[in-house]
């Protein structure tokens, strides 16, 4: 059940101190720091473009990686910071800790809903509204799983989904301590267009 995690190369930096992070930068590249996991820090370097595009793309620091670097051993990692110039703001420095499979961490699990067909409320033209498309999770680093279902089996016009309505794979909790919505059925534009008029001729 476990999604794909996303590949991270980088190269070995080789020295250590100011110095050597500078020539990082000058060759294009952006120093960093893998730590944790009961191995030996190790100082890498990474293409700038590469870890811009990926900051880009957003949620840099709750997505797990694969971290490949030629001569080491694939590991899993999570970003634990990204320094950034004080006037450009650009990235200067990442660091990563390894992660275990035994380990816990927090990430964004995608949202999928299925048997359309069998909720009342969207065959009579109600509209399925997603307020989050994604729900931040404590997972085992092991078992990631690549998404979470809500089964709209009988849901109706005006019927609410939250978090504690899913069944959540083993182990997999919320970060969020209350029960928040997932997603919701609207009456179509019309209906509720006929209620407001209704509305509006009572009073």
């Amino acid at each position: 059940m476990a999604g794909e995690i996303p590949d991270f190369h980088a190269e070995v930096r080789t020295g250590t101190g100011k110095g050597a992070a500078r020539q990082a930068r000058r060759e294009g590249y952006v120093p960093g720091i893998v730590y944790g996991g009961g191995a030996e820090p190790l100082s890498i370097n990474i293409k700038y473009n590469t870890l811009l595009n990926r900051l880009k793309k957003g949620r840099f620091l709750q997505t797990l990686f694969n971290l490949k670097v030629e001569g080491q051993e694939d590991v899993r990692v999570i970003c634990r910071g990204v320094q950034r110039d004080v006037v450009k703001d650009l990235p200067t420095h990442v660091d990563f800790m390894r992660l275990r499979r035994t380990s816990r961490v927090n990430l964004f699990i995608h949202v999928t809903f299925e048997n359309h067909a069998d909720a009342p409320g969207l065959k009579r033209g109600g509209t399925l509204t997603v307020v989050r498309p994604e729900v931040e999770l404590d997972v085992l680093a092991g078992e990631i799983p690549d998404h979470i279902t809500v089964d709209l089996t009988g849901k109706n016009i005006g019927d609410v989904i939250h978090i504690q309505d899913v069944v959540l794979p083993e182990g997999v909790v919320p970060t969020i301590d209350r029960n928040f919505v997932i997603a919701n059925i609207s009456a179509p534009s019309g209906l509720r267009s006929a209620d407001n008029e209704e509305t509006a001729e009572e009073a």
